[in-house]
């Protein structure tokens, strides 16, 4: 798994903001509670996700 990274999506000033770690399978968590876990997903659906989103 890479090191994780604030999204690019996420809001620069409200706080409310993600990370995700990148690799074979994306992880995606909230930055407010990262000790409450993340979601994985297999990066080809986080891919359809993001390609889904900028359409």
């Amino acid at each position: 798994m890479n090191d994780w990274h604030k999204s690019s999506y996420s809001d620069g000033g409200g706080g409310n903001c993600v990370e995700v770690a990148e690799g074979p399978t994306t992880h995606v968590r909230d930055t407010q509670h990262r000790t409450l876990g993340h979601l994985s997903v297999p990066a080809t659906e986080w891919n359809a996700l993001l390609h889904t989103l900028r359409a």
